[in-house]
């Protein structure tokens, strides 16, 4: 005979709560917080180094606003290429794209324009590479590494050809005093406000919005996401709108940091902003990855470049010190997720 044992019961007579796993949006939320943790660690450690090493040098103001200004270009694109990357796609060709737009927006003819139609520019030539990109991939079937390695190959040759190998200088005051420290709000560089603005909105974008949660969801699975309701392929074409839309406003102020246009800007910046989306936690097979950790890894690999800098330390050492922080990162994510 099978006896029925009831659920025990609290004071007023309900039904106790029965242990059991924790909700999975509690786990994610716990693992994130470890990862930042361990991330703000790391550059505390950093901070420390340089403080070491060069305390007159690394501790001053103002090396310290050079260092979030030279985060800030960076570190726009990264909050675009974290989009990406979470829907489980890529994109190789924002540093590209970041040298076409500062081009075409540092032209005799636009800068005529003055600061309104540099912006404009731009912005508009960093959303119509990711247009481009957006409708390749979503529509055209097209592997996104098949993709944007062809629009970083177009969009760097078309560069040339506007400078014809020569740098754009900008004769624009207006765009120019951005960068002077009259400019400075209660000591903190324009540049350095435009990136915590697009850092937040990136963060309400994806953790309070459905476009954030629809984002996830594709990169998960992109099947379920279908399943559920979800066009897929329009939401791949606004996630490399959205990075085409960084893209422009990191040319705007590589502008504004550098006073000119050349077809060399952006070098590299699709490792840099890639390799700082991943150990900031973004999975490469996406689903998963947070706007706080990309902006964390961007200060991290920025401080580490200053910190070689001042104590004139040759790049190369420098790359391969980034590439096992990259290494180490990709491992720690393996090793978290077999054991979750």
């Amino acid at each position: 005979m099978t006896q029925h044992v009831s659920p025990p019961r609290d004071g007023t007579g309900k039904a106790a709560p029965v242990d059991g796993p924790p909700p999975a949006w509690r786990t994610l939320t716990a693992r994130a917080d470890v990862r930042t943790i361990s991330l703000l660690g790391v550059l505390a450690v950093l901070v420390l180094i340089g403080g070491i090493t060069q305390p007159d040098a690394f501790l001053d103001t103002r090396n310290l606003q050079l260092v979030l200004t030279q985060a800030s270009v960076i570190g726009v694109v990264t909050v675009g290429v974290t989009f990406v990357i979470m829907s489980g796609g890529i994109d190789l060709s924002v540093g590209a794209i970041v040298a076409l737009a500062s081009v075409w927006a540092t032209t005799v003819a636009t800068q005529e324009y003055g600061f309104l139609g540099i912006l404009f520019t731009a912005v508009v030539v960093g959303v119509g590479c990711g247009l481009v990109n957006g409708v390749l991939i979503a529509y055209g079937a097209m592997v996104p590494f098949i993709a944007t390695l062809a629009m970083l190959a177009s969009a760097r040759g078309l560069a040339l050809q506007i400078t014809d190998g020569q740098t754009q200088v900008v004769t624009v005051s207006s765009v120019l005093d951005l960068g002077e420290r009259d400019s400075y709000v209660l000591g903190i560089p324009p540049l350095v406000l435009v990136f915590a603005a697009v850092t937040v909105i990136g963060w309400l974008v994806l953790n309070r919005t459905t476009f954030g949660r629809r984002t996830v969801a594709v990169g998960g699975n992109p099947e379920a996401a279908r399943l559920a309701g979800i066009d897929v392929r329009r939401q791949r074409l606004y996630l490399y709108l959205l990075s085409g839309l960084c893209c422009g406003i990191a040319a705007f102020l590589l502008i504004v940091l550098a006073g000119s246009g050349q077809n060399t800007n952006g070098n590299l910046y699709e490792l840099d902003a890639i390799a700082a989306a991943i150990i900031g936690g973004t999975l490469l097979s996406g689903g998963r990855g947070t706007i706080v950790g990309s902006v964390l890894g961007v200060l991290i690999f920025t401080t580490i470049t200053n910190i070689f800098a001042l104590n004139n330390l040759q790049s190369d050492v420098q790359q391969i010190a980034k590439g096992a922080i990259i290494v180490a990162a990709v491992l720690v994510q393996r090793r978290t997720a077999s054991t979750h």
